[in-house]
C-alpha cells in the first residue's frame, strides 16, 4: 500500500523547484520507463501486479507493488499505464560538449515543455547527442516534457547554462547556426557536419544577444517564394526541418567520400 507521504513527494515532483532539491524526475508508461531504465537510477517504481507480471521480471529493486486504484492516485496521466518511476536526474559535465567534431543544439529560451521534448525527440533521430539549454528555457525534466521525449531523454544530454557565455567561449572555428527571416536559404548554403544550431523561443525567435554571437544565418523558405503563408513555423517544426537538412548534406558528403575511395 502507497504511504500518504509517497503520494505527496511523488506529486511534489511536478514543481521544478522540489525537482532541483530532490534530484528527482518522474516518468510513466511502460515504454518510456524501460527506456530510461538502463540509463538513470532508479528510486522508486510504482506498478500493478498486471504490469511486472508481464514486463518487470528482471526489475527486483526499489518496486512497490499497488493497486490500479492506488496508482491512479498519483499519475499524472487520465489513464495510467500500470507504471510509474522515480529516477534521479543525470549529471552532465559541459566537458562532454563537442561542438568541434560533433553537431550541438542550443535552446534559446523555448517555454513550452512539449516543444522541449519533441526537440529532444528530434536530436535523438538525427544522432544529436548534446542540448544546451539557457537558463531560462523550459524544464527538460518536468513529466510533460519527459513525457514528450518517448524515451530519447536517455540518449541526449540536456545541459542548463548561462547560453550567451557558453556560445562567448566556443573556440572561433566552431560555425554556430540560427536561423532568422533574413537568413541565407539553407537549402543552398554550404552546412557543415559540426557546430551549434541554435532555436529560439516560440514567440520571439532568438535573442538579440544571442544572435550577436551567430556566425551563420540560415532562412527556411516559404514556397512559393514570397507568397502568403503561415507567419511563422513551430519551433519543434523548424528544429526537424534544420536538422534533416544538416545530416542531409552530411549523408551526400559521406557518399561522395567512399565513391572517391572506390
Amino acid at each position: 500500500m502507497i504511504s500518504i507521504s509517497q503520494v505527496k513527494q511523488i506529486k511534489a515532483l511536478s514543481i521544478k523547484k522540489f525537482r532541483d532539491e530532490s534530484g528527482l524526475f518522474l516518468a510513466e508508461g511502460t515504454k518510456l520507463v524501460l527506456e530510461l531504465l538502463d540509463s538513470f537510477k532508479l528510486k522508486l517504481m510504482i506498478a500493478t501486479p498486471d504490469w511486472l507480471s508481464q514486463n518487470g521480471r528482471n526489475i527486483i529493486h526499489n518496486i512497490q507493488i499497488v493497486s490500479p486504484e492506488e496508482l491512479q492516485k498519483v499519475s499524472s496521466l487520465k489513464t495510467p499505464q500500470g507504471v510509474l518511476a522515480v529516477f534521479e536526474k543525470p549529471k552532465y559535465q559541459l566537458s562532454d560538449i563537442d561542438s568541434i567534431n560533433n553537431l550541438n543544439l542550443a535552446i534559446d529560451d523555448v517555454q513550452d515543455p512539449g516543444n522541449l521534448g519533441t526537440i529532444i525527440r528530434i536530436a535523438d533521430w538525427f544522432g544529436i547527442q548534446d542540448i544546451i539549454c539557457s537558463l531560462h528555457s523550459a524544464d527538460a525534466f518536468s513529466p510533460k516534457t519527459v513525457q514528450s521525449t518517448m524515451g530519447a531523454l536517455a540518449r541526449v544530454r540536456i545541459h542548463y547554462v548561462d547560453l550567451d557565455q557558453f556560445l562567448s567561449t566556443q573556440p572561433a572555428s566552431t560555425p554556430i547556426f540560427g536561423t532568422f527571416m533574413d537568413g541565407n536559404n539553407i537549402y543552398t548554403e554550404k552546412l557543415s557536419s559540426n557546430g551549434i544550431i541554435v532555436m529560439g523561443n516560440e514567440g520571439n525567435g532568438i535573442s538579440p544577444k544571442i544572435e550577436k554571437l551567430v556566425t551563420n544565418k540560415l532562412l527556411i523558405p516559404n514556397f512559393p517564394a514570397n507568397g502568403k503563408t503561415s507567419e511563422s513555423l513551430n519551433v519543434g517544426v523548424a528544429t526537424a526541418l534544420v536538422c534533416a537538412e544538416f545530416r542531409r548534406v552530411d549523408n551526400s558528403k559521406q557518399g561522395k567520400e567512399f565513391q572517391a575511395k572506390e
